[in-house]
């Protein structure tokens, strides 16, 4: 197993859904206004899901059958609590608390891939 090719799994892809999630959740904030906006927000359970298909190898075609249905881009549409007169379904309380969720589970997988960083340079330091 070469050290560099696999170095950070599936950390790599779990950052990059979650910097997604980031960007749909502030979408959302900006179009707090619009008429007939619809907030969206990304599975990250789905994307994971995704993700790992390249992690899993078969030694025969039949073994994950159920993973060959299409792929799955984890989009999915948040129901409201409370209608909007204008079919706007953005409630800015919520997208900022998820905002704020989001952004701390990207601060955990940063710091996680930190660490990871970290023991590989003391590995290859020797230390």
């Amino acid at each position: 197993m070469d050290l560099f090719t696999n170095a950070f799994g599936i950390h790599e892809r779990a950052l990059q859904v979650r910097s997604q999630r980031l960007e749909v959740l502030a979408s959302n904030i900006a179009n707090a206004d619009t008429p007939n906006y619809k907030a969206q927000d990304v599975d990250f359970k789905a994307m994971l899901k995704e993700a790992s298909r390249e992690y899993i190898s078969a030694t025969h075609s039949k073994h994950y059958a159920g993973l060959e249905e299409a792929p799955d881009n984890g989009m999915r549409y948040r129901t409201p609590f409370n209608s909007s007169f204008d079919g706007n379904t953005v409630e800015i309380n919520v997208e900022q608390a998820q905002f704020g969720k989001a952004a701390g589970d990207y601060q955990a997988t940063l710091n996680f891939l930190e660490n990871r960083i970290s023991g590989i340079r003391k590995a290859l330091k020797g230390e």
